[in-house]
């Protein structure tokens, strides 16, 4: 598929201008080697992305992995929850080759089981923060740096808007809307650095790309010294979910900040190859100075509605969710011109948190799908009956 013809929405005429900014250029960022490829210090960026099938699937995620890896990926993540999940990684490992990271969300204490199987672990610090439990997060963080350690693991360090640490909720300062995630990024590099553990690298993820832009900008200059995995979250679907990606990187990879990165898109499972085909397209232009005007840039972010979805992954409940986001998209085209953001969110990791921050926000769950409006929830509704509520809250919002 040729991104070229499609990266913009309806409406919006693609135009760039030359530069001469490569995407070569780097900060002289520590090197971390995940697996067979190694990260930072002018090694070529990585592209990456995130298997869509049940882990606990072994034929069908070890397909996905083949296809992610025949694509062009240099590391493909899984999503492992549970002891089922495990197994099925040790079986998915001796199936393939690729280099492997595992995404690890609620359930740290599983470190141990999957690392063996494993290139690299990616916590998220909101995860390991809970007032519930009995554990600190720097012994938490202890205990996988030592896991990834004994294993020949890289660690990410993986920062969401979605799932703020929330004890630095409350320092959001007026105006300020990145600074909790750039301190809780900050705050664990000095732990990991403090226990000896530096092979790892850092992700400040955001659905609005200008703060993907601001945080990863104010996290680099914090610490030149170590890599950074870029990515808008929840970009959501193509042709936009590219166009959102592609605003991000080209603000940050030409002024060397960047050594790997992801397009999350929502998309189904036989599609996740075109995240690595988006991804090298973007880089292609970057390196040969094609980038778009800032002028389109603003007419973009400017008062258009904005649907954010979560890129598909396993932990999707209902593989429905994919075909809801762009029964949504279709549905909506109508209001294009309204500054309204609808949140279509398959999964708990980040669901709650971006549903609770737009204005009108779908949490699909295995049967039945959330409403939210302003956080606010509104009652769940099946998959067949939330679009015609969906429209009833947008009409009413816009009148």
């Amino acid at each position: 598929m040729t991104y070229r013809l499609i990266l913009q929405p309806e409406g919006l005429e693609p135009a760039y201008r030359e530069s001469s900014a490569g995407a070569a250029r780097t900060r002289a960022t520590r090197e971390v080697r995940i697996g067979s490829i190694t990260i930072g210090r002018g090694h070529p960026i990585a592209v990456q992305s995130m298997a869509a099938t049940q882990t606990a699937d072994v034929a069908a995620t070890a397909a996905q992995v083949r296809l992610l890896a025949e694509a062009g990926a240099e590391v493909v993540r899984l999503a492992v929850d549970t002891p089922r999940d495990v197994e099925a990684l040790r079986q998915i490992r001796a199936e393939t080759g690729a280099n492997l990271s595992v995404d690890l969300q609620e359930n740290y204490r599983l470190a141990s089981d999957v690392a063996p199987w494993v290139d690299k672990l990616r916590y998220n610090p909101g995860y390991l923060s809970s007032p519930r439990s009995k554990r600190t997060w720097q012994d938490k963080v202890r205990f996988l740096a030592g896991v990834a350690g004994e294993h020949d693991c890289a660690i990410r360090v993986g920062v969401n808007c979605g799932s703020v640490d929330p004890t630095k909720r409350g320092d959001l300062a007026p105006g300020d809307n990145v600074r909790p995630m750039v301190e809780s990024a900050l705050e664990h590099c000095a732990e990991l650095d403090r226990l000896g553990f530096t092979r790892y690298c850092v992700s400040l993820k955001d659905s609005d790309p200008a703060k993907v832009v601001e945080a990863n900008r104010r996290f680099a200059a914090a610490r030149p010294d170590v890599p950074l995995h870029l990515g808008v979250t929840e970009a959501g679907m193509p042709p936009e979910g590219i166009l959102k990606t592609r605003i991000a990187f080209e603000q940050l990879i030409p002024h060397g900040i960047g050594d790997t990165i992801r397009v999350s898109l929502t998309v189904p499972a036989e599609g996740k190859a075109d995240e690595i085909t988006a991804g090298r397209a973007i880089l292609a232009d970057i390196a040969a100075g094609r980038l778009l005007n800032a002028e389109d840039i603003a007419t973009f972010s400017r008062g258009r509605l904005n649907i954010i979805a979560c890129p598909s992954c396993s932990r999707v409940q209902n593989a429905a969710f994919v075909e809801l986001a762009e029964r949504v998209r279709e549905a909506t085209r109508w209001a294009a011109e309204h500054p309204i953001t609808i949140a279509v969110m398959g999964c708990r990791v980040n669901g709650p948190g971006e549903t609770d921050v737009a204005d009108l926000g779908l949490w699909c769950g295995p049967t039945a799908v959330n409403l939210k409006r302003g956080g606010e929830p509104l009652g769940a509704f099946s998959y067949e009956e939330i679009l015609p509520r969906l429209l009833e809250e947008l009409d009413a919002m816009i009148r």
